[in-house]
């Protein structure tokens, strides 16, 4: 976390810091087309984003798109902050990262709702994998 924050601030402005974002979501793993599904997408964003969440043992293994270049780097982002973490390490998460790097004040309101939203679904993921964990599903 510490990393991604310094990374975030080495940039000197905000369109540099955007750049990234944006170059971040063009290095994004693939999200599998079958995973593209109405199921998948997340309410609340402007544009269409999709996050899907596997456990792998103990760990959540999410992948996201978006059709949005700025948006795909936002799913990038929380990407590499959540995935191959266990539920309680999700759902214990800092998230003052967001604040720390500058990125909600940088968004336009509704990005800024889409943004919640996704960290929302992340928690409502890690959240039903703990309770399955709990469960021994």
């Amino acid at each position: 976390m510490e990393e991604l924050i310094k990374e975030f601030k080495s940039f000197s402005t905000w369109e540099d810091r955007y750049k990234h974002l944006i170059g971040m979501g063009k290095a994004l793993e693939p999200m599998n087309p079958d995973h593209q599904i109405e199921e998948n997408k997340v309410r609340g964003c402007q544009s269409q984003v999709w996050l899907f969440a596997e456990l792998n043992g103990d760990k959540i293994h999410f992948t996201g798109d978006s059709d949005a270049a700025i948006v795909k780097g936002i799913v990038a982002l929380l990407l590499k902050v959540y995935s191959d973490k266990s539920p309680d390490e999700i759902l214990t998460l800092d998230q003052s990262f967001i604040d720390e790097i500058g990125l909600k004040q940088h968004l336009s309101m509704s990005r800024a709702n889409g943004l919640s939203a996704m960290m929302k679904q992340i928690q409502m993921y890690a959240l039903a994998f703990k309770t399955k964990l709990q469960m021994g599903i």
